[in-house]
């Protein structure tokens, strides 16, 4: 089970940390990660981090967008910093295990002023 938070209200340039707790899962053995999908547009990658520790990022989140885990605690993370209206969307996290994918129900970041 996943369960993200974190997520409400920020203005331009602000910053936010959503969190994902993951239940069951030693998360260095698994790829987990970010998606959003904004109104009107397909869900779209945004950051995920391999068993190993590799991380990657698209472009918009390149620079921006942190993204990390605590075994210990068993929850991923995604600091995000110079937040844009256009980052506005759902967020999900996700867990690849065993050739199956599961994801978090979402959490909204809006981005305004």
């Amino acid at each position: 089970r996943l369960v993200e938070s974190g997520g409400g209200l920020v203005q331009p340039g602000g910053s936010l940390r959503l969190s994902c707790a993951i239940d069951g899962i030693t998360l260095d053995k698994f790829a987990a990660g970010w998606f959003r999908q904004a109104p009107g547009k397909q869900r779209e990658f945004v950051a995920s981090i391999a068993p190993i520790g590799t991380t990657y990022y698209s472009d918009s989140a390149k620079g921006r967008f942190t993204i990390s885990r605590d075994n210990a605690k068993k929850a991923m993370y995604l600091q995000m910093t110079n937040l844009k209206p256009g980052d506005t969307a759902l967020y999900y996290c996700f867990v690849d295990k065993s050739g199956s994918r599961s994801w978090g129900q979402g959490i909204q970041v809006t981005v305004s002023s």
